[in-house]
């Protein structure tokens, strides 16, 4: 399946912090970028943080039982391969991230099995990565 790139901007308090997070600790190629703003390569889709004076990063979350957990709401990411999803949790976890939701597979068994976890950036946006064991069953019902 060929997927075209989503385009995803965000408001940020801290550039300087963000820029490093997302560029030095997930590894995202950093592309072009001004005082107030940084592109980012997010696993093949356009990442855009921009500094918005008198932005206030999120203290708490919504939430929605998903598979016994408190999801946060909102939140975004990337489905990624298996083998890279299971690379990027070692990574984190070695790395000793403060996860949401620790990495692990849910629906094991049943038609969307998948790989998930949740953690915060620096500015208290969620973040989830995930990946299927069967990719054809992403949109599955």
């Amino acid at each position: 399946m060929s997927i075209t790139p989503f385009h995803l901007a965000i408001p940020v308090a801290d550039l300087n912090k963000c820029r490093e997070f997302y560029r030095d600790f997930l590894g995202c190629e950093e592309g072009r970028s001004a005082e107030k703003w940084v592109d980012f390569n997010l696993f093949g889709h356009q990442f855009v943080i921009h500094e918005v004076d008198g932005h206030q990063p999120k203290k708490q979350h919504d939430s929605n039982p998903v598979d016994g957990h408190d999801v946060p709401v909102p939140h975004f990411g990337v489905v990624l391969e298996w083998d890279d999803w299971q690379q990027l949790a070692d990574r984190l976890t070695e790395a000793q991230v403060s996860f949401v939701i620790e990495p692990y597979v849910r629906f094991k068994g049943e038609v969307g099995e998948q790989a998930t976890m949740f953690f915060l950036d620096p500015e208290g946006n969620a973040l989830e990565f995930k990946a299927f064991k069967n990719p054809e069953q992403i949109f599955a019902k």
